[in-house]
């Protein structure tokens, strides 16, 4: 079989960059687990605003920030952090902008109510990771998206970014769990997302009120494998994967994941797009 070198993590949460949950464990463990496989990464999160950058020795990275990435007829600047873990021998990259990150909490305010601007903060979060592994030079074999917020990064990759040198050849995994969210995203959440090289046929299983089990199906649709991380799942979005027929990874449980998810990678690099 091929081996996929090099996999890219797009994560929501890593610890201890921020609090212990499932999600923040995997996207600390996951990344170091794979990477004493043998396989080059790359991880990827977004800098939350209840982060300390002091305490975790953030700094920016001046040669790969300075981007504006436009949306809603806004430019938002792209400014790229870096710290290490290093116990684990890994780098984390932070995505950050003084509207969606800076002074924030993570997906809810101090009273527990969801930003109005999720939507936003969710296209800017992919599209700012895309550009910035662009700027690396990096090509990854596989992209390993975990949480809603990286749902876009299938779509982007598969669309808009799929002459790309960095993303040609990349396949793309969707890790589900059981997080969600809430609110609905406003109403023209798709004509927000659209960028060069996205159709509105693309868009056209994006059926309004764009919700949770919505956003996870558009990831579905365009990733090239799908892995049930937590043990309960939103599982109509698990049966439109198995319809679809994508490789699904289903949930075991163990301290076997990682060498499941490693096998995995292999065989979505295998599969014919």
């Amino acid at each position: 079989m091929t081996k996929a070198n090099k996999v890219l993590f797009i994560t929501q949460e890593i610890t201890p960059y921020v609090p212990e949950t499932e999600l923040s464990l995997t996207g600390r463990n996951l990344p170091q687990a794979i990477q004493e496989k043998g396989r080059e990464i790359r991880t990827f999160m977004p800098k939350w605003g209840n982060i300390n950058e002091r305490r975790n020795q953030l700094h920016e990275v001046i040669r790969l920030s300075g981007m504006n990435l436009i949306i809603d007829d806004t430019d938002h600047p792209l400014i790229i952090k870096v710290a290490s873990i290093q116990s684990a021998r890994m780098q984390v990259y932070f995505i950050d902008n003084d509207d969606f990150f800076q002074n924030r909490l993570q997906i809810t305010d101090e009273n527990g109510v969801e930003y109005e601007d999720n939507d936003a903060r969710t296209i800017f979060y992919a599209r700012g990771v895309l550009e910035t592994v662009k700027k690396l030079r990096w090509c990854p074999d596989i992209i390993h998206c975990h949480g809603w917020m990286t749902a876009l990064a299938p779509l982007y990759i598969k669309r808009a970014y799929r002459e790309e040198p960095s993303y040609r050849n990349s396949k793309v995994i969707f890790s589900l769990y059981e997080n969600d969210f809430k609110q609905n995203f406003h109403p023209d959440f798709a004509t927000k997302l659209m960028l060069k090289g996205i159709a509105k046929k693309d868009l056209a299983k994006l059926k309004e009120p764009v919700d949770f089990t919505t956003l996870c199906k558009l990831a579905v649709e365009y990733s090239d494998g799908v892995i049930q991380q937590s043990e309960h799942v939103n599982q109509e979005v698990l049966d439109y994967a198995r319809s679809l027929g994508k490789p699904v990874l289903e949930y075991q449980g163990g301290e076997d994941m990682a060498d499941r998810c490693n096998s995995f990678y292999d065989l979505v690099a295998e599969t014919e797009q």
